[in-house]
């Protein structure tokens, strides 16, 4: 499968059929992280990385909101959550465990 094309010269129906099938399966695998890499890479074809690059690129879009805001919004708020995280980390000291 090809990977969704985000951009805004794509024709909105094939947007929201791509944002579609992202969501959809995104849905569906909410929690289930193990299995979920072994999914991606048989659905789609590509690597969890990639998954999640267009996963992102997916719910920042209006069509996505529109086509489910919960699912969107929760996404959106786990993302955001991480990326604090990764900001507020403190680094490991050299020989500490």
């Amino acid at each position: 499968m090809d990977a969704p094309h985000t951009n805004s010269d794509a024709p909105p129906a094939l947007l929201a059929e791509q944002a579609r099938v992202v969501l959809e399966f995104e849905r569906g695998h909410w929690g289930h992280s193990g299995a979920k890499e072994v999914r991606i890479r048989s659905t789609f074809g590509w690597s969890p990385a990639r998954y999640y690059q267009v996963l992102n690129a997916v719910i920042d879009t209006d069509v996505a909101v529109r086509y489910d805001p919960v699912l969107v919004g929760r996404l959106r708020e786990v993302r955001d959550q991480r990326a604090e995280q990764r900001r507020t980390r403190r680094p490991v000291a050299d020989g500490a465990a």
